[in-house]
């Protein structure tokens, strides 16, 4: 039996994975947020660890208001870095797997080519230097773990990109949206598949391994609000924007795709594409 301690189990991923492990007999989860375990608090994590006999952790809590974190500065590295220092200490401590999710912003996002996880990072804004320096730390740490950064991070739970479209495609006959950012849409339940396959996994390696995941293909977030109309048949239309008519605090990666050659090979995952997942999402969505 294995201890499976899950942190952020309020966000869109610890959703996902509460829906995917609610049945599975061979291990024990213990879904935690901010309510139940205070991760910026080094002596509650061990505690909680060390009485529950955790085997693996999987963090799915972060500061993720982009945004805000260029203002929020002390919370947004509080969160993204010094609490997945703790989490990764105590999980070399207590022998534990540490998995942990980062992100498209640790890249500058300048490249026309599918970011490799070992290609050199270089972040532009708080939340992906936040990022960084978390996946640092936990290289520091020296524990069994994985990071894998993922991107357009969307589902049928929360706030997120597909959900603001279809409110504004109701209320709106036209929007607009930029559309010189390419990136990869990750549905958070396909994201969860493969931390729960890696996790399975997890005695085939040793040491820190990075990975990409995103939904295969590349878009525009303009041609992602296109399709997310036309599958919702809404007739608002969407008007392309350019990065520099839709000013934002933070800066964002205007090439965020990723090469996803390492995680299919090393684990055999299947990755849909990112049309399919988006539809699989949308009729989820319609039928809440």
């Amino acid at each position: 039996m294995n201890n499976i301690l899950i942190t952020g189990a309020n966000g869109q991923l610890g959703h996902c994975l509460h829906d995917l492990c609610g049945n599975d007999p061979t291990s024990r989860y213990f879904y935690t947020d901010v309510a139940e375990l205070d991760i910026t608090d080094a002596q509650q994590v061990n505690a909680f660890v060390e009485k529950n006999n955790i085997d693996v952790i999987i963090n799915a809590a972060g500061y993720t208001a982009v945004d805000k974190a260029e203002s929020d500065v002390e919370r947004c590295y509080l969160i993204n870095r010094d609490a997945t220092k703790i989490l990764a200490e105590v999980s070399a401590l207590h022998h534990c797997f540490f998995v942990h999710i980062s992100t498209d912003y640790v890249f500058e996002g300048s490249e026309d080519k599918p970011h490799r996880p070992g290609d050199a990072i270089n972040p532009q804004s708080v939340y992906g230097k936040s990022k960084a320096e978390g996946e640092a730390a936990i290289a520091e740490a020296g524990c069994h773990s994985v990071i894998i950064r993922t991107s357009w991070l969307y589902s049928e739970y929360g706030a997120n990109f597909v959900k603001t479209m279809l409110r504004l495609g109701n209320e709106k006959t036209e929007i607009g949206v930029v559309a010189d950012q390419l990136g990869g849409p990750t549905y958070a339940g396909d994201l969860a598949k493969a931390i729960l396959v890696i996790v399975k996994n997890r005695r085939q390696f040793a040491g820190l391994h990075i990975y990409h995941f995103a939904n295969k293909g590349k878009v525009s977030w303009c041609d992602f609000a296109r399709q997310i109309m036309e599958n919702a048949g809404l007739p608002c239309k969407v008007v392309p924007l350019k990065t520099s008519e839709y000013k934002t605090a933070a800066r964002r990666p205007a090439f965020s795709v990723f090469d996803l050659s390492d995680i299919e090979n090393d684990f055999g995952i299947e990755i849909p594409e990112w049309s399919e997942s988006l539809k699989k999402c949308m009729q989820i969505i319609k039928n809440q």
